[in-house]
């Protein structure tokens, strides 16, 4: 009966690739089976030269066998060695060797290449249509912290950080990364508020969810790396879109109206705080003025009076020629001393006489 290369030997010793040693085959029992089976196929006739054909036939498939055990690992991949299926180690870019199959194999993943998942949508190319995207309400649609629902698409950008905890920590990594990318949205959506999430807010919350699913996967320790959580779009659903884009409108409009009644107010507050600063000043200004010619007349009062005291009738003569002075500072008069000898016709026109002789 012929036998395996990997089973029992014609001898009836076990050879070396099977059960539970984990050793390679022996060459010999190899050798012996081959020659025995040549034997049973060629009865009565020797085979020429020995057995050196044999054993060199088998020099080469052993040989063959251990150099199978070489594998690269390009610079855009990471290795996994399995042992029976088992993992064990993990190899950086270069050549290197492990033991042949089926003792040991090499996986080799990308590890560079960005992954693209949708969540909300689905483009052309998933989903075999020519061109279009189709809307999933079931991912897209989620409720807000102000009790507004917002349909919201977005898409997720990763790559594979360690290879032997991304091949065993996990299943189905696509289906993870999805699902992980949903619970961590609705989470960040959950606590803004929709205005927020459709204007300035956005990218805060594409920074909060990528932070949440790195976090999720670090503790399944997935060896995932979130690069980059990126929204294709922020809407309220289409029921009420209208009637939202209306309100968005008048939110608008409000706030125009606001930002012109502050543009008035910046003009006209300014100035009229100019010009009460301008009267204050001059108010101020007139009541030094006063102050200082009542304090003047006060004092001028107070020396005239020490004076007076002094020598009334000498103050009182002052006083009187002063104040005729004042008095007849702007009045035409002609003096006319009565001691001299001639005398004036009383109806003589002084006055104009002495202007023509001034002409």
């Amino acid at each position: 009966m012929s036998g395996s290369p990997w089973g029992s030997g014609g001898n009836g010793r076990p050879s070396g690739g099977g059960g539970g040693n984990n050793r390679p085959p022996n060459i010999d029992d190899l050798a012996n089976q081959f020659q025995d089976n040549l034997k049973k196929m060629f009865p009565g006739k020797k085979m020429p030269g020995g057995n050196k054909p044999i054993l060199l036939f088998g020099i080469i498939i052993l040989g063959l066998w251990l150099a199978s055990g070489f594998y690269r690992v390009l610079p855009d991949e990471q290795g996994v060695v399995l042992r029976f299926g088992k993992y064990v180690n993990q190899t950086q870019p270069g050549l290197h060797y492990h033991l042949p199959y089926p003792i040991e194999t090499a996986l080799t993943p990308k590890v560079t290449r960005v992954n693209r998942i949708d969540v909300g949508y689905r483009s052309a190319s998933d989903t075999g249509r020519a061109t279009g995207v189709s809307d999933v309400p079931e991912e897209s649609l989620m409720l807000t912290g102000d009790e507004n629902i917002v349909d919201i698409d977005y898409s997720v950008f990763w790559i594979i950080k360690d290879a032997g905890k991304f091949l065993f920590n996990i299943q189905a990594p696509e289906d993870t990364v999805k699902s992980v990318a949903e619970t961590a949205m609705r989470e960040v959506i959950a606590k803004n508020g929709i205005q927020s999430i459709l204007t300035e807010g956005r990218a805060q919350v594409e920074i909060d969810t990528q932070n949440i699913m790195q976090e999720i996967l670090d503790s399944y320790d997935s060896g995932i790396s979130i690069t980059q959580v990126q929204t294709q779009k922020a809407d309220p659903p289409k029921e009420v879109i209208d009637a939202f884009r209306d309100v968005q409108a008048a939110k608008a409009d409000k706030e125009r109206a606001q930002n012109e009644a502050e543009a008035y107010a910046n003009d006209v507050i300014p100035r009229a705080r100019g010009e009460a600063a301008q009267i204050l000043q001059q108010a101020e200004a007139y009541k030094r003025e006063v102050v200082a010619l009542a304090e003047g007349e006060a004092s001028r009062f107070l020396a005239i009076y020490n004076e007076y005291r002094k020598a009334r009738t000498v103050t009182q003569e002052r006083m009187y020629l002063e104040t005729m002075e004042k008095v007849m500072a702007d009045i035409n008069k002609i003096i006319i001393d009565k001691k001299s000898g001639g005398g004036v016709v009383p109806y003589l026109p002084l006055p104009e006489l002495k202007k023509n002789a001034g002409n």
